[in-house]
């Protein structure tokens, strides 16, 4: 019971990105990529990691929830949706074989009623290996302009591995995230723009997102 309200407090306390992705697809491999700015060994996760990234305002704080992508983990996704500011679904752009499994796990987690008009950063991992698809080509196999409708979404290609693509991933990650908080604590709806992205510096050192 502790361990639920000091999960719930967590979640309060600032915007709630919760990854999603496969097994396999890299998302714990890019998140300590992106923590520690190295490749660390992991092990296919059961359960979740949570890591909290802080900002220089006290408004905004990012949680970021990485759960388990194995098929017997799947169902307990929707148990983290509540209050979930901005969904980050990461995808193998190599593995053509899975790709109609991600697709359709993506559309059914689109399709939720809680999930409704949250903001969507596909990572297309894994771009330095031969043969992966483009941005373009992910967005297309995935059906994601009908899949995401009114919803605000981007393709983000990375590398785990090499920690290419991921700042910027992250960049817009928390900038529609600072968007989504404020249109729900104001009620209205605003436009999100590339040139306002540009804000955002990334400390990766200091495991700061700073808003300048």
């Amino acid at each position: 019971m502790g361990g639920m309200e000091s999960r719930r407090r967590q979640r309060q306390a600032g915007g709630q990105v919760l990854m999603l992705g496969l097994d396999g697809a890299g998302k714990t491999t890019l998140l300590y990529k992106l923590k520690h700015s190295e490749r660390v060994v992991t092990v296919p996760t059961v359960g979740f990691n949570v890591e909290m990234l802080e900002t220089r305002r006290p408004e905004l704080e990012l949680t970021v929830w990485d759960v388990g992508g194995q098929a017997r983990m799947r169902p307990q996704w929707r148990h983290h949706y509540a209050d979930t500011g901005v969904l980050v679904f990461v995808v193998d752009s190599g593995d053509r074989q899975r790709l109609g499994e991600a697709r359709e796990e993506l559309h059914q987690v689109l399709s939720c009623q809680s999930l409704r008009r949250i903001p969507l950063i596909v990572l297309a991992n894994k771009q330095d290996l031969p043969g992966a698809l483009s941005p373009t080509q992910l967005s297309m196999r995935l059906d994601l302009r009908r899949a995401c409708g009114e919803r605000l979404w981007f393709v983000q290609p990375c590398s785990a591995a090499s920690g290419m693509g991921l700042e910027e991933g992250f960049r817009r990650v928390a900038y529609l995230l600072k968007t989504w908080l404020r249109q729900t604590s104001k009620g209205c709806s605003e436009t999100v723009t590339r040139s306002k992205l540009k804000c955002l510096a990334f400390v990766t050192v200091q495991q700061v997102l700073c808003f300048v």
